[in-house]
């Protein structure tokens, strides 16, 4: 059945939600700042790893990097493009707009759960890639995985940052919905170097909602969202 994977993926996100918020009932407030911590340290490293991953190559038996300018270049242009669209404060209008139809309004975390477990869940390659198999072939194993990841970060987030972390659900079956329903439009674009491209700068981006997580928000990551898409394009540049 295509679109399956993200039905799945959903049902992770819902899952560890759900496991969030009756763990964090229990919990004190210290304890779940700690942990909150502990999400955005985990959250870093995954950045560190998927950057070290594509950035660093063996050449001639000597560690080099790769994709420096086109890194440079995504996030210079794609910073200015995102502050002009101000895609952040989009996303925190309708985080604001789901609060107030979930009878949330004591939440103060709310809408910062919402944004930062979105930004978490749906950067990253194995979002595109698993949504396009499973558009094409039916084949939702990558997105069964990304589930069961998801789960777990959810869960971890939701005890610290709230119900709002659940509804990040929303923002993953539009984006993989959307990519499985044109995946075979899609598909010719997504070469091993585009994903790799793609890859970089998701994880660049994964690594600054850890520090947002850890130090507060220091970085406006949805206004960086559009260095993907040109990253994914400089793919097709000689």
């Amino acid at each position: 059945m295509i679109g399956l994977g993200t039905l799945i993926n959903v049902a992770g996100i819902a899952a560890g939600g759900l496991g969030g918020l009756l763990f964090g009932k229990k919990m004190e407030e210290r304890y779940q700042r700690t942990l909150m911590s502990g999400a955005g340290i985990c959250v870093l490293f995954l950045g560190i790893e998927g950057v070290m991953e594509e950035m660093l190559v063996i050449r001639q038996g000597a560690l080099a990097g790769r994709g420096t300018i086109m890194l440079i270049l995504s996030f210079f242009i794609g910073s200015l493009l995102g502050e002009w669209m101000n895609i952040e404060s989009a996303m925190e209008r309708f985080g604001e707009w789901l609060k107030r139809i979930t009878n949330s309004g004591g939440d103060a975390k709310f809408v910062d759960g919402f944004v930062t477990a979105s930004l978490t869940v749906c950067i990253g390659a194995m979002a595109v890639v698993g949504a396009i198999k499973d558009g094409i072939s039916g084949d939702y194993s990558i997105l069964a995985a990304k589930a069961l990841l998801d789960l777990i970060i959810i869960l971890v987030m939701t005890v610290s940052l709230g119900k709002g972390c659940i509804f990040s659900a929303i923002p993953v079956a539009l984006f993989q919905g959307t990519i499985t329903i044109l995946a075979k439009l899609i598909e010719p674009f997504m070469t091993a170097q585009a994903l790799s491209n793609l890859s970089l700068t998701g994880s660049v981006l994964i690594f600054c909602v850890g520090m947002n997580l850890i130090w507060g928000k220091m970085v406006k990551v949805a206004n960086l969202l559009p260095a993907i898409f040109l990253a994914v394009a400089f793919a097709f540049i000689p």
